[in-house]
């Protein structure tokens, strides 16, 4: 079976973004990118400060309603939907609920050929990029670091610490049926 979609799971600032670029650059057929960060601008901005939408707090913590669950739930069968039509999709994700969010992802992919990919980085390399981003809130790479990888199995790890973006596509593109 051909690979349909890549899913890259890791904490905020991790490099996820930069690898789904690099991806689509090296990989011969033409793949889209979406993430979690394109559903949460397109909901309204009244659901990014509500407590049945997402809200990020001031530590970087960020917790989520069920408005956001539903949503969230429809964007990921588009996404299906989208691959079951022949597109091929990178999905940049954060696991806040670790286990629980890959298993809502396994749930709407079923079917699909999935590779699943954790991107790791050092919460304080990760850090250091959210400071330099300048548009995330201070402590989110700290405090997903870890905890979006828990629980979550995965066929292959890439850690952008010490390694590139190019770097971290190359490998996960050698894995790609």
């Amino acid at each position: 079976m051909t690979t349909q979609v890549i899913v890259l799971n890791g904490g905020s600032s991790s490099g996820k973004s930069g690898i789904a670029r690099c991806l689509q650059a090296v990989l011969p057929d033409p793949w889209l990118a979406v993430g979690v960060d394109t559903l949460i601008e397109a909901i309204p901005v009244s659901m990014q400060t509500s407590d049945a939408g997402i809200e990020f707090a001031e530590d970087g913590g960020v917790s989520v309603g069920p408005e956001f669950r539903t949503l969230e739930a429809a964007w990921m069968a588009g996404v299906t939907a989208m691959a079951n039509a022949g597109a091929r999709i990178i999905v940049d994700e954060v696991f806040l609920g670790g286990a629980a969010s890959q298993q809502r992802w396994q749930k709407a992919l079923g079917g699909l050929d999935v590779l699943w990919v954790g991107v790791r980085c050092e919460s304080t390399v990760a850090a250091g990029r959210e400071i330099a981003r300048g548009n995330r809130v201070k402590g989110m790479a700290v405090s997903q670091a870890e905890v979006v990888h828990q629980g979550v199995l995965y066929d292959l790890e890439v850690d952008t610490t010490h390694s590139e973006s190019l770097e971290c596509a190359r490998t996960i593109a050698a894995q790609i049926r």
